[in-house]
């Protein structure tokens, strides 16, 4: 965790096609900061923390995401406008392009590495245009120490231009940004966009074609965190729905908050040595633990602060996707290493905006592989142009974009490790009840909180009729009570107080459901496709 200039090493970029650059190797984060400062790239917040402007780009841009399809790749990667192909030569004449691009420039260079548990770790050099993307890098990778500095060989290279812009019709690229990956060569090569996220979904997607492909191990887009009795939880769920702020518990010691390997010695690793939260509307008071987190060392990215440097946490007029990155260690409750084993509880997070899915259920297995598959949460009005009413989301394995292998793969995978580790698997929904966006409200991160910590505790009861009502439409078992939480809040038909209204909603949603998964059911088991609802209308 020292956070000093380690700069008893210099290194060449000669090799890389990069010339006369003037190379910053290894700069402390507080190093980062002040070079961020000094360029006007970025300013001081209030916390102490360095608050960025991303610019173009405050988000990822899934349809500028490549895969070089080579003789690695082809028979293994599920092609499509997820995966997009991208043919190696025109990679090499744009990599060709970047490196001179960034010839002769002052550049900033980090050797870190990736996967927490010492059998998977991948070596990482990372070659920023900007400092403050370095020091992005510092927080989001592991970082070696000294000693591992001295003998360190990267076996993945990052190269990460935001000011380089790509000629479509030349390069073979959409738009001028671009995020590629490359496995024979074993480099993310990132331009034309400063959107941070890019870096680390990178690193993430060739980890999630390596370690099933080569290792016999399962990547998983969740958060990850331990009890005092050594018991894992794992939390599946895609943006806003709560994976970091649920994860981060006072009470159970955080591995991570977003990319974990299960491993065939049923261990949970983390990927990354940081956090990376979302925080439109964050508070103390909600979020004690990810609001103090926001110090000296992480980086605020695309907020509005007043002339103070005071950040308003409701003001999304540049993005609903405002963010702060983290080393972890500015989590007072963490595990270290970051790994942890024994999985016994599995939480999808849905934040369901049409009001219909129970606050939390408990799923069968045939019913937490369709779940997995079909990765549903929802968009709602405001969060994209054109957006007016709630919008069913799916993206399968709760992180479709970062997915190169089909994801039965990955379902069959998780599947196997369930029944391994005899876990339990919730559906939480962290989304509307009392009725669908615009009528009714979000659920109480309290009550979220207490359903969790019920379902860790055991307090939920047995799966039976007693404890538990199956879901009419959906087939989930929802409980009939639970310790915190009003006895109506457990069932969302109840919340409503119009059953008409309610049942009619449901139908519609469970249409979606069944639709998304056509395009799976070819791939998978009579068992899977009987995990989802059973009943739907015409």
């Amino acid at each position: 965790m020292a956070n000093h200039s380690q700069s008893t090493k210099t290194i060449s970029l000669d090799h890389y096609g990069i010339k006369n650059a003037k190379i910053n190797y290894q700069l402390s984060s507080d190093e980062l900061h002040a070079e961020t400062i000094a360029k006007n790239q970025g300013v001081d917040s209030a916390s102490g923390a360095l608050a960025v402007n991303t610019g173009e780009f405050t988000g990822r841009s899934p349809m500028d995401r490549f895969i070089v399809k080579d003789d690695i790749t082809e028979d293994k990667v599920w092609w499509g406008n997820i995966n997009i192909p991208f043919e190696s030569d025109k990679f090499q004449k744009l990599y060709d392009k970047v490196v001179a691009y960034l010839s002769e420039k002052e550049l900033y260079v980090r050797d870190s590495y990736a996967c927490a548990d010492e059998d998977y770790k991948l070596n990482i050099r990372v070659i920023n245009e900007y400092p403050w993307s370095n020091m992005f890098a510092y927080n989001m990778f592991l970082r070696p120490t000294e000693a591992e500095l001295n003998g360190f060989s990267p076996e993945w290279t990052v190269v990460n231009a935001p000011g380089f812009m790509a000629d479509p019709e030349v390069d073979g690229t959409r738009q001028h940004n671009f995020a590629i990956l490359d496995f024979t060569r074993k480099i993310a090569l990132i331009g034309g966009t400063g959107y941070t996220g890019e870096i680390k979904k990178g690193i993430f997607s060739a980890l999630n074609f390596i370690l099933p492909v080569f290792k016999n191990t399962l990547p998983m887009h969740c958060s990850a965190n331990v009890g005092k009795e050594g018991d894992t939880s794992i939390f599946f769920g895609l943006s806003g729905t709560g994976k970091t702020t649920l994860s981060t518990d006072p009470n159970r010691s955080l591995i991570g908050d977003d990319e974990h390997g299960w491993t065939k010695e049923n261990t949970v690793f983390n990927f990354e040595g940081g956090c990376y939260a979302k925080v439109i509307n964050l508070s103390q008071e909600q979020e004690p633990e990810i609001f103090a987190a926001i110090k000296k060392g992480a980086i605020l990215e695309n907020v509005i602060m007043d002339d103070q440097g005071n950040v308003d946490f409701a003001d999304t007029s540049i993005t609903q996707n405002t963010r702060v990155s983290y080393p972890i260690y500015h989590i007072d409750n963490i595990r270290e290493p970051s790994a942890g084993s024994n999985p016994k509880n599995i939480f999808f997070l849905t934040a369901d905006a049409f009001g219909v899915l129970p606050p939390i259920s408990k799923l069968t297995p045939s019913q937490a592989a369709y779940h997995f598959i079909s990765g549903y949460t929802a968009k709602v009005a405001g969060t994209e142009a054109g957006v007016v009413e709630p919008v069913p989301s799916f993206s399968a394995c709760f992180g479709a974009p970062f997915m190169p292998l089909h994801p039965t793969k990955y379902a069959d995978m998780l599947s196997k490790k369930m029944l391994e580790a005899g876990v339990n698997v919730w559906l939480v929904n962290t989304g509307w009840t009392g009725g669908p966006y615009g009528v009714g409200t979000r659920m109480k991160l309290k009550y979220t909180r207490a359903m969790i910590n019920a379902a860790l505790n055991g307090d939920l009861g047995d799966y039976t009729y007693e404890d538990y009502h199956i879901h009419s439409v959906f087939g989930v078992a929802q409980p009939r009570s639970c310790p915190g939480v009003p006895t109506e809040v457990l069932s969302p038909r109840t919340t409503w107080n119009n059953d008409e209204a309610y049942y009619k909603m449901a139908f519609k949603l469970s249409n979606s459901f069944r639709h998304n998964f056509k395009k799976f059911e070819s791939y998978a088991s009579e068992e899977i496709r009987r995990g989802g609802p059973q009943r739907y209308a015409f």
